[in-house]
């Protein structure tokens, strides 16, 4: 063939080529920029650097298996991050930045109450999609804003179950130490002292600590002279480990309840197994895998496989964010359209590929308050780690009606 005709046929081999792909709708391979915002340094860091790792390990998997697809589009993710030094100023700072800097549609992360209600005072007004993972503050999916969706349950929806649970174990006097200035701790406390009271039960003291302290005797003395018949411990780990170990220092050999999430490696950096032994976390039951399926296993031997450390128990509420936001996109058929998205999210029921054990609401991952909720768990310090003991009854339903009445 000559060569004129030889480049006339290439020609009209690739413009057939195109036709054809056109028409048989074979996607555009695109990049879609979506905004992570976090306490990476500051005293949540604990917590959010986990949720970190977590959004960097699902958008690595999905981007492996060929993306997210939407209508004749493939994106492929990629994660804009910033530092909300777990302070309400720099969270909003590291929003507004993702959104008028960055032109971002999807904000995951959050895992921190001050900076995420910040955000969340605003975010109904903006264009995008916000979805919280770790923050436990009650009113964030109370303001109204139908584009945030959050995978943690509020802070009092455990707290209830907690009190009741302790009443259950024989305990009629109870002393309180934690970050009682923080209010999804105070809310916590509130929901179990109220089922805590139906059974006869009292808190006969509420001492305070701040993130920064670790010097928690003058706490413990106090207490102490009071003979209570145990501890309830509500806070950040490194204060709440604090706590736990100088109990045991001072010959406080009381039960010891807490609400602090936390793996074994982030509490044994502050107290020795041996001073752990026995306390009781009353907290959703999270990446606990004696509760949790293959699903979470495999989660938690890539995530110590890649990060070189266990997986925080609070951790996979981030990466379930970014699966919803899969899920959410492919169904509404558009990652452009953020209302459509929003929209989609809602109605979507809990992904296969979901860590989290969460409780369906009519057949739904999230209620109409953008509320999802994960089963509530007792576990218990046995030999160097967290044991789960028992699911503590919650009613997602019931609660959920409850979130309703408080929507603004």
């Amino acid at each position: 063939m000559p060569p004129n005709s030889q480049m006339t046929f290439r020609r009209t081999l690739a413009c057939t080529l195109l036709t054809l792909c056109a028409g048989t709708g074979v996607a555009a391979e695109k990049t879609l920029d979506i905004g992570l915002s976090d306490s990476l340094t500051g005293p949540g860091a604990v917590y959010g650097l986990a949720q970190a790792n977590a959004v960097k390990m699902a958008v690595e998997e999905i981007n492996g298996s060929g993306g997210i697809k939407a209508g004749a589009d493939t994106y492929k993710l990629n994660v804009i991050a910033y530092d909300d030094k777990t302070n309400p100023t720099e969270g909003t700072n590291a929003v507004r930045k993702l959104i008028d800097r960055d032109n971002v549609k999807y904000i995951v992360g959050f895992c921190c109450s001050g900076p995420t209600s910040a955000v969340a005072s605003f975010i109904a007004k903006e264009p995008v999609v916000m979805l919280v993972g770790n923050a436990a503050e009650r009113s964030v999916t109370t303001l109204g804003a139908n584009n945030l969706l959050r995978t943690r349950p509020p802070a009092d929806f455990t707290g209830a179950a907690a009190g009741t649970f302790v009443a259950q174990k024989g305990v009629k006097n109870i002393a309180v130490i934690g970050n009682l200035d923080i209010s999804f701790y105070t809310q916590y406390l509130e929901a179990f002292e109220r089922e805590f009271a139906k059974a006869g039960g009292k808190i006969v003291a509420r001492e305070s600590f701040g993130l920064k302290d670790r010097d928690m005797t003058p706490q413990l003395t106090k207490v102490r002279a009071l003979n209570p018949d145990s501890l309830l411990v509500i806070g950040y780990v490194e204060p709440s480990a604090f706590v736990y170990r100088q109990a045991i220092e001072m010959g406080m050999n009381m039960p010891r309840f807490g609400f602090t999430s936390g793996s074994e490696e982030q509490f044994l950096k502050v107290a020795t197994s041996e001073q752990m032994e026995g306390v009781w976390d009353l907290r959703p039951i999270e990446l606990t895998l004696d509760a949790l399926g293959p699903v979470a296993r495999k989660y938690a031997d890539n995530y110590s496989k890649k990060f070189g450390t266990a997986a925080a128990p609070s951790s996979p509420y981030a990466y379930d964010q970014v699966y919803v936001l899969k899920h959410a996109i492919e169904a509404a058929g558009t990652a452009t359209d953020a209302a459509k998205v929003a929209v989609a999210a809602h109605q979507i029921a809990i992904p296969g590929e979901a860590v989290m054990k969460y409780l369906p609401v009519s057949g739904k991952m999230f209620d109409q308050s953008g509320q999802a909720y994960t089963a509530n768990g007792a576990f218990q310090w046995q030999k160097g780690k967290w044991v789960f003991v028992s699911d503590l009854p919650s009613d997602a339903m019931l609660y959920s009606d409850y979130l309703k009445s408080l929507r603004k």
